[in-house]
């Protein structure tokens, strides 16, 4: 009725507590034919428990990891080939800036052609549509975009100049006030770092700034094409036509560019401390709307803090006289609209500038993703504890 050490061996099948034991009990024991009625040890093994619990919460946990990265798609830092800081990454960010100002200006060309038509004559048009409705009668839908060829041509150049040259500048000037002190003066830096790239994309920028707004505020336009443009600028007031409004273009820009770029990477340092975890928890698709969101919300104070200099350059590109000082003819201009004309056309300005900000840095931060590249902005590193 008890079973033999050498029964019990060949049921538990190596599994026992005490293998030794049984083993050498085995061996004394002589061998006896198995039954007819014993049961087939290859189709009842012995099962654990803990080990079959263990293999499930394997299973369990590598479906689970494997859901979470498939539904967050967690952008994980890639191996990128462009060293930061290097030549190859300031390359790589001026085609960035290039792509994102070049195609969002050309795209919201109607609304910039209303909006400077409006400022140089406030009672030509009551509205956006009822003044798209009217240039399409007059000019056919090629009217609507007057002036797209050199707004796409100029703000690409500025783009690449600009944000190529803000990275550069950020890294220049952070490198003198010090690692330790970047945080404490970083608003100064992205202010300085900004205002210095729009000195140089100002100068790209300014000749197709002048044709594209002669070309929106003649009706006909005083050319068809933006090099025709140029001949004409050139063969009527020479070379220097075409840069009579770099100093308004400066004034208007400068400052454009310096509330675009601090209040942009302030504004998404706020973003990202106020949201959970890290910047780099976030997907791509987070991290974009999180750049558009803060590019956004710039783009309006950008546009408070420049349109009366915005009105003033189409005022001189379109009004100036031939030989007239710049003084002069600002002076003159004023007299003539007075301080409530310089902000005529600025509810349109809004939209127009906050959606172009919001998705020229959405395209950018994109574009420097793609590239392996981190995007602009975000939550300071922890502080190490001591």
């Amino acid at each position: 009725m008890i079973p033999t050490t050498g029964t019990l061996a060949q049921a538990l099948n190596g599994n026992s507590v005490f293998p030794s034991l049984l083993r050498r009990d085995a061996e004394s024991t002589p061998p006896t034919s198995t039954s007819k009625w014993a049961a087939r040890q290859e189709l009842y093994p012995v099962w654990s428990a803990s080990e079959d619990a263990k293999n499930s919460a394997a299973r369990l946990s590598d479906a689970a990891v494997a859901e979470l990265s498939k539904a967050g798609s967690k952008v994980q830092p890639k191996p990128s080939q462009i060293a930061m800081f290097s030549p190859q990454y300031y390359a790589a960010c001026s085609i960035s800036g290039v792509l994102a100002c070049g195609l969002t200006h050309a795209a919201l060309t109607p609304l910039d052609l209303v909006k400077c038509r409006r400022q140089v004559d406030p009672k030509l048009y009551t509205g956006n549509f009822q003044a798209w409705s009217k240039i399409y009668r007059a000019e056919s839908f090629r009217g609507v975009f007057t002036g797209w060829g050199a707004t796409l041509l100029g703000y690409s150049v500025q783009g690449g100049l600009k944000y190529g040259g803000y990275e550069f500048f950020k890294k220049f000037y952070g490198d003198l006030v010090g690692e330790e002190n970047f945080h404490k003066y970083k608003t100064a830096v992205y202010l300085a770092g900004s205002a210095s790239a729009e000195i140089i994309a100002d100068v790209g920028l300014c000749p197709f700034e002048a044709v594209k707004v002669r070309m929106q505020t003649t009706m006909p336009p005083f050319a068809k094409t933006t090099f025709d443009g140029f001949r004409t600028v050139t063969a009527q007031e020479g070379f220097g036509g075409l840069y009579k409004g770099l100093y308004p273009l400066w004034g208007r820009q400068i400052p454009y560019t310096m509330m675009k770029f601090a209040s942009f990477e302030t504004i998404v340092e706020m973003i990202y401390n106020y949201l959970p975890g890290t910047k780099n928890d976030y997907g791509k698709g987070a991290q974009t709307a999180v750049s558009f969101t803060g590019g956004y919300l710039a783009g309006i104070l950008c546009a408070a803090v420049s349109h009366p200099a915005d009105v003033m350059v189409s005022k001189l590109n379109a009004n100036r006289q031939p030989g007239e000082a710049f003084g002069a003819a600002t002076s003159r201009i004023y007299r003539d609209i007075g301080f409530r004309g310089l902000w005529n056309g600025l509810p349109v300005r809004i939209v127009m500038i906050g959606t172009l900000t919001g998705l020229q840095w959405m395209i950018y931060d994109y574009c420097k993703l793609i590239m392996g590249l981190p995007t602009t902005g975000g939550a300071p590193p922890p502080q190490e504890t001591k």
